[in-house]
């Protein structure tokens, strides 16, 4: 039987951009005061996968869907132990969820770990104003409607540029990955080696450590300060760099010890792990104006020719100019801007790509990397 959620007490909300310009609408979720850089999502349904992914850290989600909250939340398709968004805009949440694998309502969980969220919202209209000005800091107020004091409380807010917040999602400690089942993956068959794959955690999706394990690896994921002679210690058979929140520039201690791991071990960089590889063998990055966040994102292939549809979530790039080196070749151009989307090594076991392979949510289309990732181990 599918599971239905009765209506919710609505309060009033507003949305308050640095540059001035506000909407108001209704809370959902947990009253208060929120604030974050605000980002727009263009995926038509994921919205918990959304809400759960640590690279949302420090930021509040537009969500361009007209309809959110229509099935509820199943525990099952998070991609972290709790929303990592700081807060989440939108034009309509459904009052009543219907799906057999439910567990809760959209707005239930999002009170359950204190996260705002903002209905009745002209997303359209907010999102054009991001689109035309570009990310800025916002921020969601249930308690203060007052365009002065929202002003200054917002202007005071930490920008995300130069700001660490890897800290704040990475693992506390070293630890093996054992959730799922990869018996009844078709793509392992009987007498396939298993890979010992040690993955830095800079704010890793549940996607990503699923696909490895079905990809026939064995997983242990480390915080993402861990030193590159103690990866080395654990002896893999090769190392992922995993997504994560906000700019890698500031990073840089981790990237001196990703510059130690290149040429060791195979390496697999995602996201915010392709960015910070990219620092490390020499290159620079850059803002977005107002970053790539969705499942409709058309990457080509440059060594085939191919295009692949995408999960995108970054709001920072590397400049494909700063790419000094004869022996990074670019793999992967975005389609819509011609950004950088990927990156291998000419003579090192590396590659990486700034799209989401694992989806979660979003097309499978470039799940093949992770069979990549384990031919690259295997002949390494």
């Amino acid at each position: 039987m599918a599971k239905v959620q009765g209506q919710e007490e609505m309060k009033k909300a507003i949305i308050f951009l640095e540059d001035g310009f506000s909407l108001e609408g209704d809370l959902f979720g947990t009253p208060g005061e929120k604030i974050g850089e605000l980002v727009f999502n263009t995926s038509m349904s994921g919205y918990q996968e959304i809400l759960t992914d640590p690279s949302y850290k420090g930021q509040i989600v537009i969500m361009t869907y007209p309809l959110i909250g229509n099935y509820g939340i199943s525990m099952e398709d998070s991609q972290s132990l709790r929303p990592q968004a700081e807060g989440v805009v939108v034009r309509e949440y459904s009052k009543t969820y219907s799906n057999w694998r439910a567990e809760r309502s959209l707005g239930g969980y999002l009170k359950e770990y204190r996260v705002t969220g903002v209905s009745g919202i002209d997303t359209r209209a907010l999102t054009r104003h991001i689109r035309i000005q570009g990310a800025m800091k916002a921020i969601i107020s249930t308690e203060d409607f007052d365009q002065k004091s929202l002003m200054k409380k917002v202007k005071a807010a930490p920008d995300i540029v130069g700001r660490n917040l890897v800290k704040d999602v990475t693992c506390n400690s070293v630890y093996d990955f054992t959730d799922g089942n990869d018996s009844k993956d078709k793509r392992i068959k009987t007498g396939d080696k298993r890979y010992r794959v040690v993955v830095m955690d800079f704010g890793v999706k549940h996607s990503i450590l699923v696909l490895l394990k079905e990809n026939n690896c064995s997983v242990t994921v480390v915080p993402a300060q861990t030193r590159a002679e103690d990866i080395l210690s654990l002896n893999p058979d090769g190392i992922v760099l995993s997504n994560g929140p906000g700019d890698p520039a500031p990073l840089l201690e981790i990237v001196a010890e990703i510059r130690k791991l290149i040429g060791k071990k195979p390496l697999f960089g995602i996201c915010l792990g392709h960015q910070l590889l990219g620092l490390a063998m020499g290159g620079k990055t850059f803002k977005l104006k107002f970053g790539h966040h969705g499942g409709n994102h058309p990457v080509k292939e440059m060594n085939r020719g191919k295009i692949i549809i995408t999960c995108q979530n970054h709001g920072f790039c590397i400049d494909r100019d700063s790419l000094k080196s004869e022996d990074v070749e670019v793999t992967h151009i975005n389609l819509n801007d011609g950004t950088l989307e990927g990156i291998k090594h000419k003579r090192y076991p590396l590659f990486s790509v700034q799209f989401h392979p694992e989806a979660g949510p979003g097309p499978h289309e470039g799940q093949y990397l992770f069979k990549r990732f384990t031919e690259l181990m295997n002949h390494a």
